[in-house]
C-alpha cells in the first residue's frame, strides 16, 4: 500500500507515538502475543492466533451490530524492535502497519510508535469523514496506545463507564437562600 492511494481507493496513514515507562522487551512481548491486543482495543474485538505469524481479527462495526473480520500476517518481526503486518489481499479490510519499540532518551522507558496504512472502504469522502468520528483510524490508534500505556504502567485501564453521574455543582454566587 502506498501512502496515498491503493488499487482500491485512498489510504489513510496514521502515525502515533507514546512513551511508556516499561522495558522494551516487556512491551514487545505483550504486543507479540497478538491475542493480548483485544485487551487494549476499545471496540469489542476478538484476535485469534492462527499461527505464529497469522492472526484472525473480528471487530465490531461502528454504529452497527455487525462485525468485520480479516486475517493479518506478520511480514517483519525483529525481536524487541519491530513488528510489521499486512492483511490478506482477499479480505475486505485492507491495512498494513508496524509498531516500533525504542529505548526512550535517558532510559526513561520505551518509545512506542504505531504506523498504520488503512484503506478506507467507501472512498475518499468516507476516509475524510472518519477523521471526525471516534471510530476513525486516527482516534482508534491513539486510544489503543493510550490504553496500552495505562495497562502496562498501572496494570489496569482507567474507565468511567458504569459510574453514576452526579448533580451539577452550584456556584457559590447563586446560593443566597
Amino acid at each position: 500500500m502506498s501512502d496515498n492511494v491503493s488499487r482500491n481507493g485512498p489510504v489513510t496513514k496514521v502515525v502515533r507515538s507514546y512513551t511508556i515507562r516499561r522495558p522494551v522487551a516487556e512491551l514487545y512481548d505483550f504486543w507479540r502475543n497478538l491475542e493480548n491486543l483485544a485487551r487494549v482495543i476499545r471496540k469489542p474485538a476478538i484476535v485469534t492466533a492462527v499461527s505464529s505469524t497469522v492472526s484472525h481479527w473480528e471487530v465490531s462495526v461502528p454504529g452497527k451490530t455487525d462485525t468485520v473480520s480479516w486475517n493479518a500476517t506478520i511480514i517483519n518481526d525483529e525481536k524487541n524492535r519491530l513488528i510489521a503486518w499486512s492483511t490478506d489481499a482477499a479480505d475486505g479490510v485492507r491495512n498494513a502497519g508496524s509498531i516500533r519499540f525504542e529505548t526512550a532518551p535517558a532510559d526513561q522507558g520505551t518509545e512506542v510508535t504505531v504506523t498504520l496504512h488503512f484503506e478506507a472502504p467507501g472512498g475518499a469522502l468516507v476516509a475524510w469523514l472518519a477523521k471526525f468520528f471516534p471510530e476513525g483510524p486516527e482516534r482508534q490508534v491513539a486510544d489503543t496506545l493510550r490504553r496500552f500505556k495505562a495497562l502496562m504502567e498501572a496494570g489496569e485501564i482507567p474507565t468511567t463507564e458504569g459510574q453514576p453521574v452526579g448533580e451539577p455543582q452550584k456556584s457559590k454566587k447563586g446560593d443566597h437562600k
